[in-house]
């Protein structure tokens, strides 16, 4: 079984306690454009989803793991979406909240954890992200894990005044 303990960081599954902290990022206005969020959640929803969060990847096609620090404290989500068991691969997503814990190696961190545990436990041949070409943050990290950018969606994404491009970037298992 693949560690999800890193040396700065660990993931963990999500918790009844998580509500809050998953209740601001998805009710956090400027961070809508990187799930194409268009409407807000409500504790209750969030809640519901908690409860059910206990779900086996396999049934549920997602997991969502909480990224914590040494002192045990949340500081962001990493999502595993689309999972798709016949062709074995799915997407990745990554979120570190408070920008202080940016640019730190914990994203970085994170998203080795994740990937190797996608190949290695989930035994999946590839996996994949979605990156506007404005995230140069993003598209730094997941280059730097191995992942190729393989093509420029044009005009993906609409903010209700001018279209963005998103690349999709892929890793390959070795």
């Amino acid at each position: 079984m693949v560690s999800l303990q890193g040396e700065h960081i660990y993931l963990r599954a999500l918790e009844p306690e998580d509500l809050e902290f998953v209740y601001s990022i998805e009710n956090d206005t400027s961070l809508w454009y990187l799930s194409d969020t268009q409407t807000p959640y409500s504790r209750f929803l969030i809640k519901q989803y908690l409860e059910n969060a206990q779900q086996d990847i396999f049934e549920a096609k997602q997991l969502r793991l909480a990224i914590c620090n040494t002192k045990n404290k949340t500081i962001g989500l990493i999502d595993v979406f689309d999972f798709d068991i016949k062709n074995k691969r799915a997407g990745i997503g990554i979120l570190i909240q408070n920008e202080k814990n940016r640019n730190l190696g914990y994203g970085k961190e994170a998203l080795s954890l994740l990937v190797n545990y996608c190949f290695q436990t989930l035994h999946l041949h590839q996996v994949y992200a979605n990156i506007s070409e404005s995230n140069s943050a993003s598209l730094k990290l997941f280059k730097g894990n191995g992942f190729e950018i393989i093509g420029l969606k044009k005009d993906w994404s609409f903010d209700g005044e001018t279209y963005t491009n998103e690349y999709i970037l892929q890793r390959i298992k070795d």
